[in-house]
């Protein structure tokens, strides 16, 4: 699997859900004492749709792919993530929970795998910050100062055997503007959003998966 394709599935684990708030998303001076950007920006999360750019580089910071996507997020526990190399006309993965499975569909191979959704993401912040899970449980959270003119917040896992070490969120006047994942070997992939919308309306069909006719399936759905 080459470094964008997996890198692109980490994240697909590590930082699917964090990006949603409410229609006025508070600001980080409305953070209280107990609690970050990230909290305030978490709080009142129903619905998010966005689109990002990616690139990704290894541990000595050379780059070794770009690419582009889209990401809907439906509290509690529902998204869809497409993505694509840079120079493919269309999404190549797609990526969608239901609610109850999680199925990974590869257009280049015409084949889907399905898991049960509990099974395949139970500590992953993308169904902890999906929605139904306290975020401290699962992460050690905290500030992480100003750069770039943003303000950071690093999120590192308490599962010693997750895939990544560290995601950093980065917010602009209380705005989630960028998404920072380094995974064990020290590679890291920076997400960049933009077209976000909160709390729009979201088709049921977007979150929702339909097996392509011909295409073949690995493993078996819960009913």
């Amino acid at each position: 699997m080459n470094d964008w394709r997996r890198v692109s599935l980490l994240l697909i684990c590590a930082a699917l859900a964090p990006a949603g708030a409410s229609a006025a998303a508070p600001t980080a001076a409305a953070v209280t004492s107990t609690g970050t950007a990230l909290d305030a920006y978490l709080a009142g999360l129903s619905t998010w749709q966005g689109a990002f750019a990616q690139t990704v580089a290894d541990s000595r910071g050379k780059r070794v792919g770009m690419g582009r996507g889209r990401l809907t997020i439906v509290r509690p526990g529902r998204f869809r993530w497409e993505s694509a190399p840079d120079g493919a006309d269309d999404a190549v993965q797609l990526l969608i929970a239901d609610g109850r499975n999680l199925w990974f569909y590869d257009r280049d191979l015409d084949q889907a795998t399905v898991k049960p959704q509990q099974e395949a993401l139970p500590q992953s912040p993308a169904m902890l910050l999906a929605g139904g899970a306290d975020l401290r449980a699962a992460f050690k959270v905290a500030p992480g100062g100003r750069s770039d003119g943003l303000e950071w917040v690093t999120a590192q896992p308490r599962d010693a055997q997750s895939d990544f070490r560290e995601a950093r969120f980065g917010f602009r006047a209380g705005e989630l503007q960028q998404l920072v994942v380094v995974d064990k070997l020290g590679q890291k992939s920076t997400l960049v959003f933009t077209d976000v919308r909160r709390n729009a309306p979201v088709e049921p069909s977007q979150v929702t998966f339909t097996l392509p006719g011909g295409a073949d399936l690995i493993g078996k759905p819960l009913p």
